[in-house]
């Protein structure tokens, strides 16, 4: 069987292969990504970073440090970490970014990391992005980060592919987002939950890199971990342009331009010459196995709104506009939809205007270069004549930081890519998504509306979901220490979409001093408070589907381990849930048909069951065997039977230290 387009951008960059070992969705490896990013957050990678005893750097080169959440923030506590996380890039090498640069994941772009056909990942969920110019970006957590930068690599579960069919033609006015913002609603189901996306089809070739970018990102919302073009001639054609533009711009502020030979480190003729001759390998095979198809005919696509608070809620913009929704706020920010064209598409609508008495309309570009650019053209100047407020090139509003929240009872419209309930200001406010050119006619006439008039269309989208012809018959090799099955009775919490306040309260997270024996007593509080009672050391839990949703701490996992279970099975996991179990040394796998045989068995009567049900889990031929049925498992290769030999990724990062 072939490969995706994720699975051979994985094999290239997975470390330890056997020879002849061909990667597909399922596997666990390690991986040693192109580059890692962090922002902000790297003040909390530093002391985990230090904590394991690192150093230095394993390769500087590698590391990227970008400061841009919390920029519009001068106290002085925030100024100190800003000079920390400068000093300490300083001190190790890495390429840093200052404050008012840019938005990470827009300068990853500009400035060439993010390479077609290769892996780079960011402790940040829009990592996605880097998708849209064929380059595989996925999320990572802070120890993962911490774990590159001491060693140069992590693990990696690749996901199950899907691929998303794009059909026909844009038809005028509609845009990138109007896709995005249509797939997320259409398919809202979780289609994709999980999963990388690939895109294909003939209505790509129409698409911009700007489009494509927009596209990824809000992957992200979607609930997929990638979202992937193909490496094509618009791909090829925007980089000697970006490289051509660089020459012109000069490289002064480029980090790592190591050669001193005037060229570009990363965006430069050679470089891309070598790419257009490899174009037709960087390509999904013909037979590669997609676990699900989805289309969507453009040309049924007419500009929609995202919400309120919800990106699975969309209207068609020619129906919600008749109930002119009164608006207080709007915003044009964000690394989804803050590029030139989108300031340009923006200011078309608005030029010689004023916006509407009463609406506040904030304005902040992807990057300083953008915002440069955006000048020469005349395009900023036009928005700041309508009485556009300017934020600094950075996050903001988009992340409730900074100036012009939401405030109680208020409505914005953002070309932001993320409305959740209180993301941008106060939960008791309404938060919509919509195209930039939307933003700016509601901006205009003080209620949600578009600059023309569109006929209403019916969206035409397919989904196909297709059985596996992949079974891996090959037996796994056990490395020392790790069993080479377990065996357990089962107890079985039927809830799908069990949160971790569920399983681990919030009130807890941040009280440091709690042992991991007031952890067993505190464990699944919120969900069934008799689970303490039920559990006994050596059990298997099995949960529902997403498992594991909600807040990305760790406790979540760390409490169910500490209960003396062995190992935790789901139907399927929150990406993040699984991350961090698996970083604190705490194994779980996905079985959907255990789970849906459980719930057919057991009902939903009660939280928590003890079945009575005795399971061995074959880690040798990755089987799990009870007195119901036999299940075919993803096998744990050695990346992830060494996290758990070692007991979770920090202790695996001093052993390789060590070593």
């Amino acid at each position: 069987m072939g490969q995706t387009l994720t699975e051979k951008i994985a094999q290239k960059f997975a470390f330890g292969l056997d020879e002849g070992h061909t990667l597909h969705s399922g596997d666990y490896i390690s991986i040693k990504p192109a580059y890692v990013m962090t922002h902000d957050n790297t003040g909390a990678v530093i002391p985990k970073f230090r904590s394991i005893g690192a150093e230095k750097l394993f390769n500087p080169r590698q590391v990227v440090i970008t400061l841009d959440h919390d920029i519009q923030n001068k106290d002085e506590k925030n100024i100190n970490k800003y000079k920390r996380i400068e000093e300490f890039a300083g001190l190790m090498g890495a390429d840093f970014y200052p404050a008012g640069r840019g938005i990470g994941h827009q300068i990853i772009c500009e400035e060439g990391y993010a390479w077609p056909g290769t892996l780079v990942v960011a402790s940040d969920s829009h990592s996605n992005m880097y998708g849209g110019l064929g380059c595989l970006g996925t999320p990572i957590v802070r120890t993962d980060a911490a774990a590159i930068w001491a060693t140069g690599r992590t693990w990696w579960q690749i996901p199950p592919v899907a691929k998303v069919e794009l059909k026909g033609k844009l038809g005028k006015g509609v845009t990138g987002k109007d896709v995005i913002i249509v797939l997320t609603g259409f398919f809202n189901k979780d289609e994709v939950l999980n999963h990388a996306i690939e895109f294909t089809g003939e209505g790509i070739n129409q698409l911009s890199i700007d489009q494509r970018l927009t596209i990824a990102n809000m992957t992200t919302e979607w609930g997929a971990l990638a979202g992937l073009f193909p490496i094509d001639d618009v791909t090829i054609k925007w980089l000697r342009n970006r490289a051509g533009f660089i020459m012109q711009r000069g490289l002064e502020g480029v980090p790592s331009d190591i050669d001193g030979n005037g060229k570009h480190p990363r965006l430069n003729s050679a470089r891309i010459d070598k790419l257009e001759k490899d174009i037709s390998f960087l390509q999904a095979d013909s037979d590669a196995f997609y676990s699900k198809e989805l289309t969507i005919d453009l040309t049924s696509i007419e500009p929609h709104i995202s919400g309120p608070n919800t990106v699975k809620i969309i209207s068609p913009v020619s129906l919600i506009q008749k109930k002119k929704i009164k608006i207080n706020k709007a915003y044009l920010v964000s690394c989804v939809n803050s590029r030139v064209d989108d300031l340009s598409q923006a200011a078309e609508v608005l030029r010689d205007k004023k916006i509407a008495e009463g609406v506040e309309f904030y304005i902040s570009a992807a990057s300083s270069e953008v915002q440069s650019e955006s000048e020469k053209r005349g395009d900023w100047q036009v928005l700041l004549a309508t009485g556009a407020i300017p934020l600094p090139p950075g996050c903001g509003p988009c992340i409730g930081m900074g100036m012009g929240l939401l405030e109680d009872g208020e409505i914005g419209i953002s070309a932001t890519n993320r409305n959740f309930k209180g993301r941008m200001g106060s939960p008791n406010a309404d938060a919509y998504l919509a195209s930039p050119a939307i933003v700016a006619a509601s901006a205009l006439h003080g209620f949600i509306t578009s600059p023309e008039n569109f006929p209403q269309k019916e969206i035409l989208g397919e989904l196909k979901i297709n059985d596996s012809v992949y079974k891996k018959k090959s037996t796994v090799k056990i490395i020392e220490n790790f069993p080479e099955s377990i065996k357990g009775e089962i107890v079985f919490c039927y809830q799908d979409n069990l949160n971790t306040d569920g399983i681990y309260p919030g009130k807890y997270t941040y009280q440091d001093d709690i042992t991991p024996v007031r952890q067993t007593e505190i464990v699944m509080e919120n969900y069934d408070p008799d689970f303490r009672n039920i559990i006994r050391n050596g059990d298997i839990l099995v949960g529902g589907f997403n498992f594991g949703i909600g807040s990305s701490r760790e406790q979540a996992a760390t409490a169910l381990k500490h209960c003396g279970i062995q190992l935790l099975i789901a139907g399927s996991f929150n990406e993040t849930y699984k991350r961090n179990a698996l970083n604190n040394g705490f194994l779980t796998i996905e079985c959907p048909q255990l789970v849906a045989d459980l719930k057919k068995e057991f009902g939903n009567e009660k939280l928590t069951v003890r079945t009575g049900i005795n399971v061995n889990v074959d880690f040798i031929k990755s089987i799990i065997t009870s007195s119901i049925n036999q299940y075919i498992i993803d096998s744990i290769g050695t990346a992830a039977q060494e996290l758990i030999v070692c007991g979770g990724l920090e202790e695996w990062i001093k052993l390789n230290l060590e070593k």
